[in-house]
């Protein structure tokens, strides 16, 4: 597996429309492509801005999300193939079978499309927008090796990113929305937790901004990040990049998956190999 250039977004919540979002879309995949980098993450639900009507309006900013997807989808593979990059261009609600699902794309440098579903649903999420969990954990097969997506609340929960490792992913790509300070920290203290116990690469892409005339995405929080193991060969911290917080812009790092076999063989504790295949039940300890 080769090292490659990675880049998260932090997008600044914009006004809506098709064709302004596309344009942006181009401008931001340009950007990171020309410093060279060749995956890219996106935040969660930020797609919506395309989306918006003429006043703040959750119900149909999620029905216009769902009816402009195939046009977003179109954007993202075009922008993939023109730029030559592997683009997780975020999330967008997909209607399946009757429900409403949060998908996230990720688009190969030929223009071809997989997808994860996001399996973990927020209270806003499953309690106004009757979102429903989609389809489990996935890894996908890429010329840098395989990869995962857990989107935001998803990264918040070990079996699913560890799911994702045991298939062989190295990385971990985790598009978020959050609308507290509160909300960004699980997200972000999740993600240096993911990257620790598995001895793996996790990048962050959020919203950020005020948006009052976006009903979904009137309040962002978050700030884009690359983390990996708190170990030898990595930062103390396991923080390998981060932007500022609620500023918009891309935070790249080269990463090297070779550096990960070696930190899990010859590292000061061996978290991904130590990880228990099945963790022995909490029993009531006894006072004598």
């Amino acid at each position: 597996m080769a090292p490659v250039k990675v880049g998260a977004l932090a997008w600044r919540v914009g006004r809506g429309g098709l064709d302004r979002w596309g344009k942006r879309l181009d401008r931001e995949v340009a950007q990171a492509a020309w410093a060279g980098a060749r995956l890219l993450v996106m935040p969660e639900y930020a797609c919506l801005e395309l989306a918006l009507g003429e006043a703040p309006d959750l119900a149909g900013e999620l029905s216009r999300g769902i009816a402009a997807g195939e046009q977003a989808l179109a954007a993202m593979r075009t922008v993939a193939r023109r730029h030559k990059v592997w683009l997780a261009p975020g999330t967008l609600p997909f209607a399946l079978d009757g429900r409403v699902v949060n998908r996230a794309p990720l688009v190969a440098p030929d223009g071809s499309l997989a997808f994860q579903d996001k399996h973990v649903m927020t209270r806003f999420e499953a309690e106004e927008w009757l979102v429903a969990p989609g389809a489990p954990p996935s890894v996908f097969e890429t010329e840098f090796g395989r990869i995962g997506i857990a989107i935001c609340f998803d990264a918040e929960f070990p079996p699913l990113v560890r799911t994702q490792v045991e298939a062989g992913a190295w990385l971990i790509l985790a598009p978020t929305c959050t609308d507290t300070a509160h909300g960004f920290s699980r997200v972000r203290i999740a993600a240096r937790a993911r990257a620790m116990e598995n001895q793996c690469f996790v990048a962050v892409a959020p919203t950020v901004g005020e948006a009052p005339w976006c009903g979904a995405l009137d309040t962002n929080v978050g700030q884009a990040g690359i983390y990996g193991p708190v170990d030898r060969g990595f930062t103390a911290s396991g923080i390998i990049a981060e932007g500022e917080m609620n500023e918009g812009g891309w935070v790249f790092a080269e990463l090297n998956p070779a550096s990960l076999d070696a930190v899990r063989q010859e590292g000061a504790v061996r978290n991904h190999l130590s990880w228990p295949a099945a963790p022995p039940p909490a029993l009531p300890a006894r006072f004598a």
